[in-house]
C-alpha cells in the first residue's frame, strides 16, 4: 500500500490521508466500503454480497485510490480508475456497458474513467473529496490524461423523480454532446414533472459540476444499483478555475 505524503486536518479528531490502494487487503477494504455504501444508500443488488463486498471483474484491471482517517486506520472514501489502455484488454470501458458512447473513439488524447467512487456517510464533506480529489489529480498529472469520464448516480427508491428533477436542471445548464454523446442502453421510465419541482444535487454530481464537467447525454437506469447513471465528461485543460487548485499538480 503505497501511501501518499499529504496529511490534512479536517476536523481536530481526524487527519486523513490520500492512498493509493495496492494489494489484495487493501482493495477487500474499498470493495467493503462499496459495499456498506452502496447496499445502504440505494439497496443496491451487489456482487459479493455473500461477503459483504461489492466486487466485479474490472476490479483487478483498475488502480484504486482512497483516504483513510490515520485516527482510526479507517478507509472512509474510495474510487476506482480505469485507463484506455486496460479499457482496450477488457473491451471496453465499465461506462459502455450502460452507455453507447457516440465519438468516444474520436476523442483526441488518452481518457481515464473513474467509478464505483463512495465516501462513509459520516465523512461527507468537502475536506475528505479534496483530499480524493488531490491523488486523484497525482494520478492525472502521472499519466498526463486529457479527459477524466464516468458515471454518477442519483437514487431511484422514489420512482425517478428525483432523478427528473435533477436532469432538468442538468439539461439547462450542464448538457454538452458536442464531443461526446452518451445513449443510455435502458432509458428512464418517461415522466412528467412541474418544473418549479426541484431536487439537490447528489455530492458526487455536484463536485463534477463545479469542476467543470459536462453531462453527455439522458441518464442511465441501472437497475442492479436501483440509480440513474448519469455520464460526465471533463477535459483537463477547461477544468473550472475556482476548483482547480483540488487539480493543482495536473493542470
Amino acid at each position: 500500500m503505497t501511501q501518499s505524503a499529504r496529511v490534512v486536518e479536517t476536523r481536530q479528531e481526524r487527519r486523513l490521508q490520500a492512498e493509493r490502494l495496492v494489494g489484495t487487503k487493501a482493495l477487500r477494504e474499498a470493495q467493503s466500503l462499496r459495499y456498506a455504501v452502496f447496499s445502504e444508500a440505494f439497496d443496491a443488488r451487489l456482487n459479493g454480497a455473500e461477503l459483504g463486498l461489492d466486487r466485479d471483474t474490472y476490479d483487478s484491471h483498475c488502480e484504486h485510490i482512497g483516504v483513510r482517517d490515520l485516527s482510526t486506520g479507517r478507509l472512509v472514501a474510495t474510487t476506482r480508475l480505469l485507463d484506455h489502455r486496460a479499457a482496450d484488454r477488457l473491451g471496453g470501458f465499465y461506462s459502455e456497458e450502460e452507455f453507447k458512447l457516440h465519438g468516444l473513439n474520436s476523442l483526441q488524447g488518452s481518457i481515464l474513467e473513474i467509478g464505483r467512487t463512495c465516501v462513509d456517510p459520516a465523512y461527507r464533506n468537502g475536506g475528505t473529496i479534496a483530499v480524493l480529489w488531490s491523488e486523484l489529480a497525482e494520478v492525472l498529472n502521472q499519466g498526463q490524461y486529457r479527459y477524466l469520464m464516468g458515471c454518477a448516480s442519483i437514487s431511484m427508491k422514489d420512482g425517478g423523480i428525483q432523478a427528473e428533477a435533477i436532469m432538468q436542471r442538468l439539461r439547462e445548464r450542464y448538457l454538452s454532446t458536442e464531443q461526446l454523446r452518451a445513449e443510455p442502453r435502458h432509458a428512464l421510465p418517461a415522466l412528467e414533472l412541474p418544473h418549479n419541482v426541484i431536487a439537490e444535487l447528489p455530492p458526487l454530481l455536484k463536485a463534477y459540476m463545479r469542476l467543470g464537467a459536462k453531462v453527455c447525454g439522458e441518464p442511465c437506469w441501472d437497475e442492479q444499483f436501483q440509480v440513474a447513471d448519469v455520464f460526465i465528461l471533463l477535459k483537463r485543460d477547461e477544468l473550472c478555475p475556482r476548483y482547480a487548485r483540488h487539480f493543482k499538480a495536473a493542470v
